[in-house]
């Protein structure tokens, strides 16, 4: 499979993307104004402790109170009195309001709730991530061969310091040489040590350690061997990421290109058109079926649909062939949305037990490349497909779109028929209450129309039956649902 990264750049917003074999995969975006705070350190100050909730809310500067959790708090060791290994001690031994701490950004601000914390620290390099409250050294689930596995523990297992804390080999670091190891691991030590200095003379609530802007974040986290091109169309960007790839990435320099095409770079491979759809509810598949994604607070479905498609054999088979593609389709959608927490989906009905394993083996297969953690728990009894995928940064219909200001977010309007009786109702309501000569409406232009031309039958008889005139007035900012009543 042969992989891209491309990284477009303007004053405003960085963009990154993957593309596989001319296909978009994953999108992340960076604005000037806001950027992502995971793996951002900060000196906190504990506001308010929660023993209900076993948590507490920790102030770092932001305008909501960030959100920790007892289990994401470190015990030093030697400190964990008679707990057994997977409890969790009271919040209120662990924290005190006013208390100062070292915390770490794990996901970031969503919606109305706040950023996600923990004192668990770490920070990262190409290779490795050092956690210098823990001990060992813990190699990523995706090398999956034994033997590299023990290779690469090896390599840092005579380095290792008594009490110099963890270290878990990344997915990047399959092939890796020593030397290349060893020389991560000196780098963390001394940004380590770093950031143990400044600890003395930040003020509280102010970023202790950031982390690199999207672009190296991009080369850093996102190039693998199968990446055969990096494209970057911003010169100043370019030169930035050659001189971080020559420091600390000499393998990728080669890869790195400066792009100069007549055209936007993301008109390649119609990354912009990609983007568009993935905000769409409605998903094509190219068989004549489609998929519905609705997106909501507490988890997102995704529904199968035939749509089109009469298939060849009979309808068994058409609902097969249909799932199958939908389940590599729900896959895709889900990296390049960036869709996480609880996700069920909802293939069309099969028959066949060796049907529905199959589907289920082809969605394993297709998410065995997301980068995201994730579980897919199997089919539930109601015939559903349930799952969860890691959630670390907002969805892109989040970053992207706001809640429509006429819907309010619910993804509908009332009908005009409705609105015109509210109206109704409300002008008997004041009719009961205040004298007054005449009601002025103001709405809508289709609300006032359907008021003067189909309703204007009813506004008679209402008129006659509180005894008062009735008069219209179009009011351009208004919505569909907006309407006043005004006594004159």
């Amino acid at each position: 499979m042969s992989s891209e990264i491309l990284i477009n750049v303007t004053p405003s917003e960085t963009r990154a993307v993957v593309v596989d074999n001319g296909i978009l995969q994953e999108v992340f975006i960076e604005r000037t104004e806001y950027r992502g705070l995971v793996g951002n350190i900060y000196k906190g100050k504990v506001c308010r402790v929660l023993p209900g909730m076993q948590a507490a809310f920790v102030e770092i500067g932001l305008a909501r109170a960030a959100f920790l959790h007892a289990s994401d708090i470190s015990i030093p060791q030697g400190q964990t009195g008679d707990l057994q290994e997977s409890e969790v001690p009271p919040i209120t031994s662990l924290l005190r309001e006013g208390q100062e701490i070292l915390v770490q950004v794990i996901k970031d601000p969503m919606g109305t709730k706040g950023a996600r914390l923990t004192t668990q620290l770490s920070v990262s390099s190409r290779y490795l991530v050092y956690m210098p409250d823990t001990q060992g050294i813990g190699v990523s689930l995706k090398i999956e061969d034994e033997q590299e596995r023990d290779r690469l523990k090896s390599c840092l297992v005579s380095q290792l310091e008594p009490d110099a804390g963890g270290y878990i080999l990344r997915t990047a670091a399959e092939g890796a040489q020593e030397v290349e190891l060893l020389a991560d691991l000196q780098f963390l030590h001394r940004l380590w040590a770093k950031l143990m200095d400044r600890k003395k003379t930040v003020k509280t609530s102010d970023v202790l350690h950031e982390d690199l802007p999207l672009a190296l974040r991009s080369l850093r986290d996102l190039f693998s061997p199968e990446v055969e091109k990096i494209r970057i169309d911003s010169v100043e960007t370019y030169a930035k990421v050659v001189k971080f790839a020559e420091g600390f990435m000499p393998e990728c320099v080669s890869r790195i290109e400066l792009y100069k095409g007549a055209g936007p770079l993301f008109d390649l491979y119609s990354v912009e058109d990609e983007i568009q759809k993935a905000l769409e509810r409605k998903v094509s598949l190219k068989s004549g079926g489609y998929l519905i994604f609705d997106q909501t607070e507490a988890m997102t479905t995704v529904d199968v649909n035939t749509g089109g498609f009469v298939g060849h054999k009979n309808l068994e088979e058409t609902i097969f062939k249909t799932n199958l593609e939908a389940a590599q389709s729900i896959a895709r959608q889900l990296r390049v949305r960036n869709l996480g927490g609880i996700i069920i989906l909802d293939f069309i009905d099969m028959e066949e037990p060796e049907h529905r394993e199959q589907v289920l083996r082809t969605l394993e297969k297709a998410m065995a490349s997301d980068r995201a953690k994730h579980n897919i728990c199997g089919v539930s009894e109601l015939g559903l497909v349930e799952m969860t995928r890691k959630r670390s940064r907002e969805s892109l219909g989040h970053v992207l779109c706001d809640p429509c200001p006429t819907c309010e977010g619910k993804g509908y309007t009332k009908s005009i028929e409705t609105v015109c009786y509210e109206i109704f109702r409300e002008i008997l309501r004041e009719a009961k209450q205040y004298e007054t000569s005449r009601f002025v409406v103001l709405a809508s232009q289709e609300v006032i129309d359907k008021l003067n031309d189909d309703d204007s039958t009813y506004v008679a008889e209402l008129e006659q039956f509180i005894g008062k005139a009735i008069v219209f007035k179009t009011e351009a900012q208004y919505g569909r649902e907006q309407f006043n009543v005004v006594l004159m």
